[in-house]
């Protein structure tokens, strides 16, 4: 999502908290037994190291796809790529290619249903993510498979486009929601396009329905007959898809960070923040210590927002690996997505809200450079692909004027001027008509209904995906389990071990997880400043 680096605008999930950082598809696969697939070795081989060809996808053993980063869980990984035409409806035409990795199970008594990775974003990267998967415990009886989404960093195209990132680092020294910061937020949109479309991407085949049937090719081109999907942020959007549109071969399904594909879009971000700041605010107020030093402090950051707004607050700040102090600008806007990010952090917030308050913006402008400079925020997310989600299976579906409203019945205080731009969503409309791609078919928004076991997670302090999207979404599922683990932050697996215990439980019962660890958990222990 999400990643807690701010980006150019992203539901991503979480990266390193420390820095804030950071219908016709179903043509291919629809109806496949893994029978029919032709493999070019013996049948027991373990997963991932036998060729094989199913229609117009084809897997073939290799190296383990490139990553950003050493990830030590990818030693000993079993690798390769999976080959699919750019627009399933058009099978010989533009082939595209998906890095695979596999880790394998840390048991011999390995059960035979893997787990496949949904990444967030959109246009995170699977594969970079396993470390994530593998230390919280998914691997302990069960291969589990991650597969780059069209796309990202380890895939071939790479629709990646530093130039937005380098903009957004740039930015730290503009107001916020400036129509000037505007412009040359679509300028940057505008050459990412130009730069993509010289290389020949098909940018309007980037999205959730030509993802959703790259899994359901993986599944069969594999040899699986049943497997188990978890999907993060974003990646619940697609799992949610996937589940609709090709429920074939699916055992269970874990979401984490709730974003129904009918409720997806930039008036929802508004609601999930309310929800987010709501959670922390609340958490405070009921830890004595800090509801007598930060008292209403829900008050305090809506004052703030409101003040900043009419009057920003121009800083430096020094970040590791800059020669020279960085220019920040603090406004209403700025403030909004510091908190949708820094709910990560939630023990400091509470402090530098009331550091903030009484002069002092060093400790929140730092953490919003810190996050924005990061290296983790250069590079590495798929702007072609988020592009391609948003304009074509959100903004045509909302009005500008529709974002606007719903940040008035979430934060009703604030000025016009921040309720124009969604949390992480930054001049989406006007972006979006830069990018130009048609809409997808209105059944894209359809609500999934489902009996298939589904684990359906939120997060207390989640100001990215609401917990109330997990409920609306386990209205439709009729075999769901719903948990919120309070006191945490967008996607939960990622920052409660109680949130790891009972994924791990749900995919060895799918009908009963075990979720007893929920009731010993305790907020955080918020920082008391002099």
């Amino acid at each position: 999502m999400m990643s807690v680096r701010p980006p150019h605008h992203r539901l991503t999930a979480r990266r390193l908290p420390a820095t804030l950082a950071a219908a016709t598809a179903g043509l291919l696969v629809a109806g496949l037994a893994v029978t029919p697939a032709r493999a070019e070795s013996g049948h027991d081989a373990p997963l991932g190291t036998v060729a094989r060809t199913v229609g117009h996808a084809r897997f073939v053993p290799g190296p383990c796809p490139r990553t950003a980063d050493p990830i030590p869980a990818l030693e000993g990984a079993r690798c390769g790529t999976l080959t699919v035409p750019e627009k399933h409806d058009r099978p010989k035409g533009r082939k595209i290619t998906l890095g695979i990795a596999i880790v394998g199970a840390a048991t011999s008594r390995r059960k035979a249903d893997p787990i496949v990775w949904f990444a967030g974003g959109p246009g995170d990267d699977a594969v970079s993510e396993a470390q994530l998967a593998i230390d919280g415990g998914l691997n302990r009886d069960r291969d589990v498979i991650f597969m780059s989404q069209r796309g990202t960093y380890s895939a071939d195209p790479v629709l990646t486009c530093p130039n937005i990132d380098e903009f957004n680092a740039n930015s730290l020294g503009l107001v916020y929601g400036a129509p000037s910061t505007g412009r040359l937020h679509v300028r940057a949109t505008r050459a990412c396009r130009e730069q993509l479309k010289r290389h020949g991407a098909a940018l309007s085949a980037y999205n959730t329905g030509e993802s959703a049937a790259d899994y359901a090719a993986l599944r069969v081109a594999l040899g699986i007959r049943q497997w188990n999907v978890f999907g993060i942020s974003y990646g619940t959007d697609l799992a949610l898809t996937y589940m609709r549109k090709f429920p074939q071969g699916i055992r269970s399904v874990g979401i984490d960070g709730v974003l129904p594909p009918s409720l997806a879009g930039a008036s929802l971000t508004w609601s999930a923040a309310r929800q987010g700041f709501d959670g922390l605010f609340k958490a405070c107020a009921q830890q004595s210590s800090c509801n007598r030093r930060y008292p209403n402090l829900s008050r305090t950051f809506e004052r703030l927002v409101r003040r900043l707004e009419a009057r920003p607050i121009v800083t430096t700040v020094t970040v590791p690996d800059r020669p020279t102090p960085v220019r920040v600008v603090l406004d209403g806007g700025v403030l909004v997505n510091w908190l949708t990010s820094a709910t990560h952090l939630a023990a400091g917030v509470p402090r530098s809200i009331d550091e903030l308050a009484h002069g002092n913006p060093q400790r929140i402008a730092e953490q919003w450079a810190g996050g924005k400079l990061s290296p983790q925020a250069i590079g590495r997310l798929a702007h072609g692909l988020a592009y391609g989600v948003f304009c074509s299976e959100w903004t045509p579906f909302e009005t500008e004027a529709d974002v606007i409203r719903a940040g008035r019945r979430a934060f009703p205080s604030f000025p016009r001027s921040v309720l124009a731009n969604a949390p992480q969503l930054p001049f989406l409309h006007a972006d979006c008509r830069a990018w130009s791609v048609p809409p997808a078919p209105l059944s894209i928004r359809n609500v999934t209904r489902s009996d298939i076991p589904t684990l359906v997670m939120s997060a207390g302090f989640d100001a990215q995906t609401g917990a109330s999207n997990g409920a609306y979404a386990a209205r439709t599922l009729s075999r769901s389990t719903a948990v919120t683990v309070p006191y945490v932050a967008h996607v939960a697996f990622a920052e409660s071990a109680c949130a790891r215990a009972i994924t791990v439980s749900f995919f060895n019962s799918p009908t009963a997880p075990n979720r007893s660890c929920l009731a010993g958990l305790q907020p955080p222990r918020f920082e008391i400043g002099p």
